[in-house]
């Protein structure tokens, strides 16, 4: 599946042979990465993107996770995703990354904004959040800017680099992004 977002970026749903392409964006931004993403360490080679992407597929039929890749100028730049999704609850959370380079073109939050599209009209969500490290304002700015409502600072909620971290916990409901929509037309 291919989502188009603008004429430079569109997101299309990860498959196997972006392993080594993963792999190669990852290894190219890994010091940065690894500041706010537990799961960069973990990811040494193409097997492990494999397995990855795989489980990402499985979990795709499965309606509880939805990954894409970001393409930007028809080059992979990073991946975002619709994840932890919970159909009875109606709830999904937003994640992202992106390489360092690519950052600072408004990628991620137009990529958001698609995403929630998505979720909120192709899934029926409800609430949508997203969750950064404090620290990582970058992200935070993302949630700010796409008009997600701080809800507070969960303690010691992710496992990062040895130490437990806090994170900001940001959320917007069905109903404020149908108001936000309405607002633009």
């Amino acid at each position: 599946m291919n989502i188009k977002v603008d004429e430079n970026i569109s997101l299309r749903f990860l498959e196997e042979q972006d392993a080594a392409t993963m792999l190669n964006l990852v290894n190219a931004n890994r010091a940065y990465l690894r500041q706010w993403l537990p799961w960069v360490d973990s990811m040494q080679t193409v097997d492990h993107f494999k397995i990855y992407i795989n489980d990402s597929i499985k979990r795709t039929a499965e309606k509880t996770d939805f990954g894409f890749a970001i393409i930007f100028k028809d080059q992979l730049a990073g991946r975002i995703g619709l994840h932890h999704i919970n159909l009875q609850n109606r709830i999904g959370e937003i994640g992202y990354w992106l390489a360092d380079g690519m950052q600072g073109k408004g990628i991620v939050t137009k990529c958001c904004k698609a995403i929630m599209q998505y979720g909120f009209t192709q899934l029926g969500l409800n609430r949508i959040e997203i969750k950064c490290a404090v620290g990582n304002n970058r992200s935070r700015a993302i949630a700010q800017k796409l008009n997600f409502k701080e809800e507070g600072i969960l303690q010691q909620a992710e496992w990062l680099n040895g130490n437990y971290i806090n994170l900001h916990l940001y959320a917007m409901l069905k109903v404020d992004w149908l108001n936000e929509v309405d607002e633009k037309k």
